[in-house]
């Protein structure tokens, strides 16, 4: 699943400085991905949020929405170069973040990607071999792998 999931030029590293400018990077890649407009992806994004953080705690966030527009899931990865404050669950910063847009009508599909996803962050061998990963492709691998 998570191989589907994550082509190659779906994961990248990211110098930013704040959750919000996460987001707003993760909107606009995700927008180009999809030609639609990164204002309505931010703010599906950002109402999500609102209902309680995504940080799940060990450096891990997880934004994700379900769109109506969707036909099929996409999810982008960042490894953050510097963690970036969350308000995890944990208190700790974030520095792993996963995004995963699914269509409205397939819960089903979105909690299974958001459970495979949890399951391999949660690992501390993996999240330790994304975290040292010195290009995207290594990054993938250690994901996906």
């Amino acid at each position: 699943m998570l191989q589907d999931l994550f082509p190659p030029d779906h994961v990248f590293r990211a110098k930013l400085a704040a959750q919000d400018a996460v987001m707003r990077e993760l909107a606009t890649r995700a927008a180009t991905l999809l030609n639609a407009p990164p204002t309505d992806l931010a703010r599906a994004l950002a109402a999500r949020e609102a209902l309680g953080t995504t940080g799940i705690g060990s450096g891990i966030a997880i934004p994700h929405a379900r769109l109506p527009t969707l036909a099929q899931p996409l999810a982008l990865f960042a490894r953050l170069d510097k963690p970036v404050d969350w308000q995890a669950i944990d208190g700790q910063p974030v520095d792993l973040v996963f995004l995963l847009l699914s269509p409205e009508q397939d819960a089903g599909l979105h909690l299974q990607a958001l459970a495979a996803v949890t399951r391999r962050l949660r690992d501390r061998d993996i999240a330790h071999a994304i975290r040292t990963a010195t290009d995207p492709a290594t990054i993938r691998a250690a994901l996906v792998d």
